[in-house]
């Protein structure tokens, strides 16, 4: 049983397989939660959906997204967590005001471009994947505060994320690191460094620097 509210339609839990046909002709809805309802598949018509700000696509079984996704622009949190999937489409790098992008419990073996272009993100969780390094181009973000990597494949970061000067949160848990670059102890408003569960990692230097400026590291 959906529960809808104005502009905002949930399914949460219903188990749907495949989501109602009239849901696409529904352009008003600006919150839509399809998460926990078993779907392998997302149809087309979801770009119709142009006032969308809200899109729920977590806990399913979906392997690929629609390119029409990438018609949402309006779109503010996107959640894709917990699903199969390995890419994303690069219509999405067209979601420009994006601020919250959850890609966490998925099966990427490498970032996937489209997020480069996603240019407003203020919060990006990525945890519980398969990636072995991350690209220079994140260095986009420049609106980026959190960064969440747990248990994933990295042996280090990317030079460039010292632009990103309003990072507040990076979470690498889980990871088997062995290099940091120092360059992150210019980040200026960094204020939890957490490196939990990397027995790889010894410490370095710089911790000191960024702990005399308030930031705490755990480890």
């Amino acid at each position: 049983m959906s529960e809808f509210r104005g502009r905002d339609l949930s399914f949460w839990k219903q188990r749907l397989g495949v989501p109602p046909d009239w849901v696409w002709e529904r352009t008003e809805l600006e919150t839509l939660v399809l998460a926990d309802n078993g779907l392998k598949a997302l149809s087309d018509r979801i770009g119709g959906l142009t006032n969308l700000r809200v899109l729920d696509l977590g806990h399913n079984r979906l392997t690929r997204l629609p390119d029409t996704l990438g018609d949402l622009a309006g779109l503010d949190f996107l959640y894709l967590h917990d699903n199969g999937l390995t890419a994303l489409p690069a219509s999405l790098r067209r979601l420009t005001r994006l601020r919250y992008l959850n890609l966490s419990a998925n099966a990427f073996d490498t970032f996937p471009d489209a997020v480069a272009g996603m240019e407003g993100l203020i919060e990006l969780r990525a945890a519980d994947n398969r990636l072995a390094s991350l690209p220079p181009n994140l260095a986009g973000l420049t609106r980026l505060r959190e960064l969440h990597l747990r248990n994933n494949r990295l042996a280090t970061l990317p030079e460039s994320l010292a632009v990103l000067d309003e990072l507040r949160r990076i979470d690498l848990r889980g990871n088997p690191l062995t290099h940091l670059p120092s360059s992150l102890a210019r980040l200026p408003r960094l204020e939890k460094l957490d490196l939990r569960w990397v027995p790889t990692l010894s410490p370095a230097p710089w911790y000191a620097d960024l702990e005399a400026r308030g930031c705490l590291i755990y480890r």
